[in-house]
């Protein structure tokens, strides 16, 4: 494999006796974790395919038998391990994924660049943009990611997004 794997959750814990591990999950809803194709395992900088022969919602984990792994021991082999998929599947127009965003300019819509996204948060009402700048030192912004209202444009291929968003 060439790339690096996107990183979907890490093996957490232990689930019972028959090889079963927690899974905390970064996809959202935390059970879609199950519904990619293509799964991997990755540990020390190594990835292998892994086949989920059963899992499901399990509290704030998800649950998984790994096809494989059939005993208590082999299980806590893999804690710590990451679950990942070789490349998302493709969007719906106007949806992105925060791993897209990441990295992106910010550039108001007079022409001022605000600087790069630095991570994302959930607040429950909507996304937002944390939003790192260099100028006058570090400092950062927290933009709501709403399109339409503060999010003007969102261009991929020129790494940028722009928005109307004033600041003090």
């Amino acid at each position: 494999m060439t790339s690096t794997p996107v990183v979907l959750g890490r093996i957490s814990g232990l689930f019972g006796v028959r090889g079963w591990v927690r899974v905390f999950s970064y996809t959202e809803p935390r059970e879609a974790v199950l519904n990619y194709k293509g799964l991997l395992l990755g540990q020390n900088g190594s990835w292998q395919p892994a086949v989920v022969v059963e899992g499901q919602r399990h509290g704030k984990s998800v649950i998984v038998h790994i096809e494989g792994v059939e005993d208590r021991d082999r299980a806590a082999a893999l804690i710590g391990a990451d679950l990942g998929v070789e490349k998302l599947p493709d969007t719906e127009e106007g949806h992105y994924y925060w791993s897209d965003l990441i990295g992106l300019k910010v550039v108001h819509r007079d022409g001022t660049e605000l600087g790069s996204i630095k991570t994302m948060l959930e607040t429950g009402a909507h996304d937002v943009m944390v939003v790192e700048s260099e100028q006058g030192g570090k400092t950062e912004r927290l933009i709501p990611f709403v399109k339409d209202k503060f999010v003007l444009d969102v261009d991929l291929d020129n790494g940028r997004i722009n928005v109307d968003w004033e600041w003090d």
